[in-house]
């Protein structure tokens, strides 16, 4: 059992399947309370229900004071794990990229608005944010997910390095193909890059646990991001070359 979560409130938004789902079943088999959020009031409810948790449906950019309230007035631990997986390019839509923005990086800037007041009042509270191996890398076919993504990251790390001295904790889950209903919509894309390294939801619940253990600010389920995100940081135009390589096989397969 891990210590730090034991008895805590708990929200995970995206919670009604996937990597939300997981994250919930971890959090209350360690012995938290938790809330499960999610669009589909249906789903929230089956998993909340599954877990002994309090199902909160609704957009997760607005639950927090209904969440803390099911809690009896804390939230502990904030899991903003809600995504969209929005593909297309530069031409996609106004409206696909502005949903993405909200949905990725917005929804993040407003569970901690109405988060941080309380926690640093107390000097303590935990925000993990479900990224993306995309928000540190990218991911062809999808330039408004991984812009977002690469947006929901900077905004953790600007948590991490503003408070972390006064008490909170944040972690960045940045996987790569994670078996989810996510990942069979990316087509072609996902086939390529994604499927054959995909892992399963528990996984990464399992990643997060290790990384709190070891009071980690990235959290990485597939190890091998690592060496790529040190090849894209220290060679961009091999890194890049190489991305467009497999740019170009995926223009093959389409």
């Amino acid at each position: 059992m891990v210590e730090a979560v034991q008895g805590a409130g708990v929200v995970v938004t995206g919670a009604g399947g996937g990597i939300g789902a997981a994250l919930a079943r971890r959090f209350a088999a360690e012995g938290a309370r938790v809330v499960v959020n999610d669009l589909d009031a249906d789903r929230a409810k089956a998993v909340a229900g599954e877990i002994g948790g309090i199902a909160v449906p609704g957009d997760a950019s607005a639950i927090v004071t209904e969440a803390r309230d099911a809690l009896g007035g804390t939230v502990d631990v904030y899991c903003a794990n809600a995504g969209l997986a929005s593909g297309g390019s530069e031409a996609a839509g106004e409206q696909v990229w502005a949903r993405a923005w909200d949905v990725n990086v917005m929804a993040h800037v407003r569970a901690a608005q109405a988060l941080l007041p309380a926690w640093l009042e107390r000097g303590s509270g935990r925000f993990v944010s479900t990224v993306s191996a995309a928000g540190l890398l990218t991911m062809i076919g999808a330039a408004p997910y991984s812009v977002t993504k690469h947006g929901a990251y900077a905004f953790a790390e600007w948590l991490s390095l503003t408070y972390r001295h006064r008490g909170i904790k944040v972690h960045a889950i940045c996987p790569q193909g994670v078996r989810t209903d996510m990942l069979a919509a990316t087509g072609s894309a996902g086939d390529l890059v994604l499927q054959p390294t995909a892992i399963e939801p528990e996984d990464v619940a399992d990643a997060l646990f290790k990384g709190i253990e070891e009071d980690r600010f990235l959290i990485l389920p597939h190890p091998e991001v690592a060496g790529y995100y040190q090849a894209r940081a220290t060679d961009p135009d091999r890194w890049l070359t190489n991305m467009n390589h497999i740019q170009q096989k995926w223009e093959e397969v389409q």
